[in-house]
């Protein structure tokens, strides 16, 4: 391990792993290397451009925290977590496709009955959902476990809102006997992931947009079945080929219609004009994974 050149230091690192005990680790370390050397090697990277990029991990370490994790960001936007997904939840016919989970699940969200309101007080025009678990057959899920959260009009979720100390625009919902599950919220917005940091400084320097189109978070769950996490984009939404996280996808694209006061399916539930939509997810049996 002495005189070791750009050449041969790679094999010699491998090499020093060598009593790596599980084989996956194994594996995964031996590629890592490879490849981070290869990268330097490629690039030609300077002692100073890699104290800069030490730097910028060490700061976006430092801004991790239990309400926000910008490692996770930082995956998001170098395509890194849709990349992840999609070697890992491989759809197939007619089932739901995976997208990004996001920062701002809760585990702490109240359990809700169909039906509910759940936007916590929040202001915002009204928004009525009614969805529906199927299996690949056309047959309704029941007692399928679904999670839902999203941001309010002005982009901001619960955790952003100040003053909130209750859970709002989320809630655990249990699939009925047909599979269905409804709420009332209000309608969300899009939003700019966060700028204030390490990926903000990426962003910038890349010339790339923070706006993420509005959308509905889900996360569906049922004994047998592959569990899906989702989002749904209303098809007017100005950001969605240009999501700073990729998580768009044509199948996840629905329609928010909007109607007046007075009129459409829910006009005795609201004097306003409101949003109602209706969705149909469909889960792949555990048999197909």
């Amino acid at each position: 391990m002495r005189d070791l050149d750009s050449a041969d230091i790679t094999e010699e690192v491998i090499s020093a792993m060598a009593g790596t005990e599980d084989p996956r680790v194994a594996q995964i370390l031996d590629s890592l290397v490879r490849h981070a050397h290869d990268f330097v090697r490629e690039v030609g990277l300077t002692e100073e451009e890699w104290a800069k990029g030490v730097d910028f991990l060490t700061r976006t370490g430092q801004l991790c925290s239990p309400q926000r994790q910008e490692f996770i960001l930082l995956s998001d936007v170098l395509g890194v977590t849709m990349l992840v997904d999609a070697i890992n939840h491989r759809r197939e016919g007619k089932a739901t496709e995976n997208s990004v989970q996001g920062p701002f699940f809760r585990e702490d969200r109240p359990s809700r009955d169909t039906g509910d309101d759940i936007s916590g007080g929040i202001p915002g025009a009204p928004l009525f959902f009614d969805g529906q678990v199927l299996d690949e057959d056309g047959e309704p899920v029941a007692g399928a476990a679904v999670d839902v959260w999203h941001s309010d009009g002005s982009g901001h979720y619960d955790v952003d809102v100040p003053g909130l100390t209750q859970p709002a625009m989320r809630g655990l919902f249990r699939t009925d006997a047909q599979g269905r599950f409804a709420f009332r919220s209000v309608r969300p917005a899009s939003y700019p992931i966060p700028g204030d940091g390490t990926v903000g400084e990426l962003m910038k320097a890349t010339g790339r947009p923070l706006m993420r189109p509005a959308h509905i978070h889900l996360v569906i769950e049922a004994a047998g079945y592959q569990r899906v996490t989702t989002m749904l984009f209303p098809s007017d939404d100005l950001y969605l080929d240009q999501d700073p996280v990729f998580g768009v996808k044509q199948s996840l694209i629905a329609d928010f219609a909007t109607h007046a006061a007075g009129t459409g399916p829910h006009q005795q539930s609201t004097d306003e004009a409101y949003t109602a939509m209706q969705h149909t997810f469909v889960l792949d049996p555990l048999s197909r994974r």
